[in-house]
């Protein structure tokens, strides 16, 4: 039983230490085997390796894909016009020599993006206070991103090389600090009143005039058509006096009698109207009191 038990302790010891010996790369990842925290080989291809059980070596692993490193302040820059602007951008980077890496950087691609972030940042700094806001905005905003990418692979390929490749630098974001932002808002918005107010103006003047010319229009279309009715009137009035004068000059006394209805038709338009004459004495019932005879000239 005892030599059975010390048989099983061996194999399990024996599986330990096998298993401390074997380390999968991934095909993402560098493996960095140290002996005695001193780097002795980088395996840059996936597969299973071999190592010597720790304490003797041990591995690391550092990501080979490509990084994207954000920035993560908002401090403000200044222009070359003094102005106080705020960048946002972005880095596209990977670690292309895993030793000097870990000897110039970290074993860690934290490391890595901390010290990138602060490189990037004095870069970007150093340019934005060449040139304007203007520039930035659309002109040079290409040109200060090459500058900054320059400046930075001068940096991580300097005296002791960080062994990364910064593949691309771009400003995703150029804005002012939000005092000055508030301000031209504040600006934009009166400018937009004044032109509002202005076009309101002009609108108002324009409907003024229109109004004015077409009440001009119907006044003078009202007074021709009041002018040619007038006439129309006259010339008829003058047609029906004819008319008359001619029927009334052949038989005075139909017209005395014709006279007489319309006096007649005046005078009791009315259901109500009185009036108090003497018929014996006035002349406008003359008709009625049936006097003279009317006869009529053929």
């Amino acid at each position: 039983m005892n030599r059975l038990g010390f048989v099983i302790s061996s194999l399990l010891f024996l599986l330990a230490i096998a298993s401390s010996t074997l380390f999968v790369v991934d095909q993402r990842q560098f493996g960095v085997v140290f002996a005695l925290g001193q780097i002795k080989d980088v395996i840059t291809e996936p597969g299973l390796n071999f190592k010597l059980p720790p304490p003797f070596q041990n591995v690391s692993y550092i990501d080979k894909r490509l990084l994207t490193l954000d920035s993560s302040d908002n401090e403000p820059v200044l222009t070359a016009e003094k102005q106080r602007v705020v960048i946002d951008w972005y880095v596209r980077w990977r670690i292309s020599e895993p030793t000097e890496y870990i000897r110039n950087v970290g074993t860690s691609e934290a490391a890595g993006a901390s010290q990138l972030n602060r490189v990037v940042r004095n870069a970007f700094q150093e340019e934005v206070n060449k040139r304007t806001v203007k520039e930035l905005l659309s002109a040079k905003r290409e040109e200060v991103m090459n500058d900054v990418k320059k400046e930075v692979l001068s940096q991580v390929r300097g005296a002791k090389p960080w062994g990364v490749d910064v593949i691309d630098v771009r400003i995703t974001r150029v804005d002012y600090v939000d005092a000055i932002t508030e301000s031209v808002y504040r600006r934009m918005e009166a400018e937009r009143k004044r032109v509002a107010n202005e076009l309101r103006s002009t609108g108002f003047a324009e409907g003024e005039k229109i109004r004015a010319d077409a009440d001009r229009q119907r006044e003078i279309t009202v007074s021709n058509a009041y002018r040619d009715a007038q006439k129309i009137k006259g010339e008829g009035d003058a047609g029906a006096a004819h008319l008359y004068a001619e029927a009334f000059g052949r038989d005075p006394q139909f017209a005395q009698f014709y006279r007489s209805l319309d006096a007649y038709k005046a005078s009791f338009a009315s259901k109500s109207d009185v009036m108090v004459l003497d018929p014996s004495s006035s002349d406008f019932f003359k008709s009625m009191r049936g006097g003279a005879p009317v006869s009529s000239k053929k």
